[in-house]
């Protein structure tokens, strides 16, 4: 099946030192590149993330710290990926939760601001849990009939991906679903844009602390200030400003909390 693309769609999967997308690193990085017309690349690097990597992290992908040794470190190679994927919508697997957002901090760390806006996301997985919940593994079993082989290595990984979610257009183009206020519609279309909106992603903040609200207002995600408009919280409470600008939140939270409190007016009596 040849997926209907305007521009080329980058899926995009990692093995990391961790499963912590502030602190975690890149040990190896595939992206599959698909073209409008259906031709495909396939690039991979290992990378030495400069950090340990973890026993579990290693027991699920063979990477050890012996073999990154002697590889680039990522900085050696994030301005040719930046290029490589900068015309390119992205998808892969859990990649709106994990993938993406630990691989736009890794730019981060070397100065580089990736542009997202304007590009469509697609995570497959968000497709497979709301229609079926299950695992990589489990989906390609399920959608292409087909035991995973080499599974999480990079590139394994991410062909059964692109795989997978061929298949799934195939499989729900013309099932209808409901939504939470009972609006139906066909949410799963070989059109990047269907798909992206069926798998948003959180444009804001990648790892999900902060998002907007349904009047578009900055709201925490999390804790005991859940759904609470961000300048409200610092301005009845500035400490907790600095408190999150203290703790260990991604650079891409401080960065919203940095703007959310300077935004507010500057007859306040307080401080950072």
């Amino acid at each position: 099946m040849l997926l209907k693309l305007e521009r080329p769609l980058a899926f995009i999967d990692l093995e990391t030192t961790g499963k912590d997308v502030s602190k975690d690193r890149i040990v190896q990085i595939a992206v599959l590149k698909v073209f409008p017309n259906g031709r495909e690349e396939m690039r991979s690097k290992i990378i030495n993330p400069t950090i340990p990597i973890s026993p579990e992290a290693s027991k699920v992908h063979g990477i050890y710290d012996e073999d990154v040794v002697d590889e680039p470190k990522f900085e050696q190679i994030a301005g040719a990926l930046v290029t490589y994927i900068a015309d390119s919508d992205l998808a892969g697997f859990n990649s709106n939760r994990f993938d993406i957002p630990l691989l736009l901090a890794e730019f981060l760390r070397v100065g580089i601001d990736f542009q997202l806006e304007g590009r469509h996301f697609i995570d497959v997985m968000t497709i497979f849990h709301k229609m079926e919940e299950r695992t990589l593994k489990a989906a390609y079993q399920f959608y292409c009939q087909e035991q995973l082989e080499n599974a999480h290595n990079a590139e394994a990984d991410i062909r059964a991906t692109y795989e997978v979610l061929k298949a799934q257009i195939q499989r729900y183009e013309s099932i209808e679903v409901s939504d939470k206020d009972g609006n139906k519609a066909y949410p799963v279309k070989n059109n990047v844009q269907v798909l992206s909106d069926f798998t948003p992603f959180n444009l804001l903040d990648p790892t999900g602390k902060v998002d907007y609200d349904d009047q578009e207002r900055v709201v925490f995600t999390f804790g005991k200030y859940k759904s609470t408009p961000v300048q409200q919280v610092f301005r009845d409470n500035p400490g907790y400003y600095n408190w999150i600008m203290g703790q260990d939140f991604s650079d891409f939270t401080k960065r919203i909390c940095e703007r959310e409190f300077n935004a507010l007016p500057q007859t306040s009596s307080y401080t950072a």
